[in-house]
């Protein structure tokens, strides 16, 4: 397994051994003693799965302490833009987003540190997105900002599609009006 710093602190591209023959394939997609080994303090406590079709836009999400999470994101059908927004108020990196193309061929995976908000574009016809956090869901501390929020100018890699975004998606505030106690 090979653990890549992305120049943001904590947040790192995960890229499994993958061992495939006749049959198919073999990967260990998470591993407790690698990630320690590497300084990733990460216990998951819930997996959430969501299924996607082209277009759609999930995010910006994140909770409020002491409900945060840190998440392990990886696509298990299909192909996704995946966005990590540091929303640390005195990280050198506050305010600015990582993307990374994710698919279910290369297997690639995205850790997530607390203190980021969390989205995804849909690359493929389908996607099937698994993330692993380290804290339980609450409903009174889920956040977000918003996905067209014009300081940020994140480009979800939809080539003039028009976006599928929830109700309560758009509805989110930019960045600098969002509640934010990291």
């Amino acid at each position: 397994m090979e653990i890549i710093k992305t120049g943001f602190n904590g947040l790192f591209v995960i890229r499994p051994d993958v061992y495939t023959d006749k049959r198919g394939y073999f990967f260990e997609s998470f591993n407790i003693a690698t990630y320690n080994g590497a300084g990733i303090a990460f216990t998951p406590v819930q997996d959430n799965e969501s299924r996607s079709s082209w277009g759609v836009i999930r995010g910006l999400h994140y909770q409020l302490r002491p409900h945060d999470q840190a998440k392990l994101i990886r696509v298990i059908e299909g192909k996704i833009y995946d966005v990590a927004l540091d929303i640390r108020k005195n990280s050198p990196t506050y305010g600015k987003w990582y993307g990374i193309e994710l698919d279910s061929e290369n297997k690639t995976q995205l850790f997530i540190p607390r203190g980021f908000a969390h989205g995804f574009s849909v690359l493929s016809d389908i996607a099937v997105i698994l993330y692993k956090v380290d804290n339980i869901y609450n409903k009174s501390s889920e956040r977000g900002i918003a996905l067209n929020d014009p300081d940020l100018a994140i480009d979800w890699k939809l080539d003039g599609t028009v976006p599928v975004i929830s109700e309560k998606d758009q509805n989110n505030p930019p960045l600098r009006m969002a509640d934010n106690n990291f």
